[in-house]
């Protein structure tokens, strides 16, 4: 499947749905779903400007959206047009390409990976249960864990 680093904070706004144009200085023909990696650097700067504080999950895959287009700025005007969306501080919107994103989600576990540039591929293998007791003993598991304090 294909993946995109974005740093921390904004890979975090992606998957909650808030921001919903990732800037770059290069185009893409891709369009589909794709995973969203956290690298392992944060954007403190931004984080403050923003006024996030909180821990990231870093060095992981976090998350999943759709491109469904690629918008292309001619001036500097446009690209501030579009702050809401793209959350771009004034010295990165100097990028010229906006990846419109859609349906992003957050994964419930992170996994860990460790990134590249640009769009990549990442194999995830897909992990099947042959034996059905175990499948029983899991549901059985998060059953009686849903009732710890609740008698």
């Amino acid at each position: 499947m294909k993946c995109l680093s974005v740093s921390q904070p904004f890979a975090d706004l992606i998957i909650s749905g808030k921001k919903t144009i990732e800037l770059r200085n290069w185009n893409t023909k891709f369009r589909g779903e794709f995973l969203i990696h956290s690298p392992l650097k944060i954007r403190t700067e931004d984080s403050i400007r923003l006024k996030i504080n909180k821990k990231f999950i870093t060095g992981a895959i976090i998350g999943k959206a759709q491109i469904y287009d690629v918008k292309k700025y001619n001036s500097l005007k446009e690209i501030k047009s579009d702050q809401k969306f793209h959350f771009a501080s004034k010295k990165f919107q100097t990028k010229i390409f906006g990846f419109m994103l859609k349906n992003a989600k957050p994964l419930r576990i992170p996994i860990p990976c460790k990134g590249q540039l640009r769009i990549f591929d990442v194999n995830i293998p897909k992990i099947k249960i042959k034996n059905k007791e175990i499948v029983s003993d899991i549901i059985d598991e998060e059953y009686r864990y849903q009732w710890i304090g609740h008698h």
